[in-house]
């Protein structure tokens, strides 16, 4: 992995680190992919449960695109012969993800890092960082990052912050839906490793097929949905995992997961 992207197993966890500093922890096309390959090479081991997506230092969880001139991957670049963007493939390997992605925000977060915390299953954040969608400044909008802030954000809070470019507090995220957690800085760590905790001793399969349900089900009709589930019940059933749930139920005993 390059220095610009950090990969650290710590114990069922694999934490991913925007290692840009220097640059507020901006995305290029590089470090848009080697945090796929991140997450990729969690999928691939059995022995991970989740992942923490975070950035470097105390200053911000990621500022976006980098806009640098010059710089690679600059974010309003078009290849018409590749039809994929970086980017929007990221999103895509986050919806995808097997495993509950955990975005520890240690600083600000401003526009395409937004919508990176967005993609993310889960996130808590320290108290004094702010939160932006700061495009419209430069004479853009947040396209690309839109269709995961409509899925959290209320629509007349996304409207403003959209239209107005301004800037809202951690405690107004908590507010709104968009984190879990809010805590001083202090205690960032500790509250990250107290939902891991939470989250590592579960059922690799049930938070599997949980996550898969959960995306399917956000975009059907009620009735589609209750149908999607009702198929969906025997196959949870059948897996190795939940047959040993339900034995150490019985049992009373603490359930040995296994993943199938």
């Amino acid at each position: 992995m390059s220095d610009e992207v950090q990969v650290e197993r710590r114990g069922a966890v694999q934490w991913i680190t925007i290692n840009r500093e220097a640059r507020r922890n901006a995305l290029n096309e590089d470090v848009v992919r080697r945090i796929d390959a991140g997450i990729v090479a969690a999928m691939a081991d059995g022995d991970c449960r989740a992942i923490v997506l975070t950035g470097a230092g105390d200053k911000a969880f990621c500022a976006g695109a980098d806009l640098a001139k010059g710089t690679q991957g600059f974010a309003f670049a078009v290849d018409f012969a590749r039809p994929q963007h970086y980017i929007v493939e990221l999103f895509k390997r986050l919806e995808a993800c097997t495993l509950p992605v955990i975005a520890r925000v240690n600083g600000h977060v401003m526009a395409g890092g937004f919508g990176l915390l967005c993609a993310c299953d889960l996130a808590v954040a320290a108290d004094d960082i702010r939160i932006g969608t700061t495009e419209a400044k430069i004479g853009v909008t947040p396209m690309m990052i839109l269709p995961y802030m409509l899925r959290l954000l209320p629509p007349r809070r996304l409207q403003e912050m959209c239209i107005t470019g301004e800037q809202f507090s951690a405690a107004e995220a908590l507010e709104w839906g968009v984190m879990n957690y809010v805590v001083p800085r202090a205690e960032l760590d500790a509250k990250v490793d107290w939902l891991l905790a939470r989250i590592t001793d579960k059922s690799p399969t049930a938070l599997r097929l949980g996550k898969q349900a959960f995306h399917a089900m956000r975009d059907m009709a009620l009735n589609e949905a209750l149908e999607y589930a009702k198929v969906m019940v025997p196959v949870m059933s059948s897996t190795e995992d939940a047959k040993e749930g339900m034995a150490a139920f019985q049992e009373k005993r603490p359930a040995k997961f296994s993943g199938n």
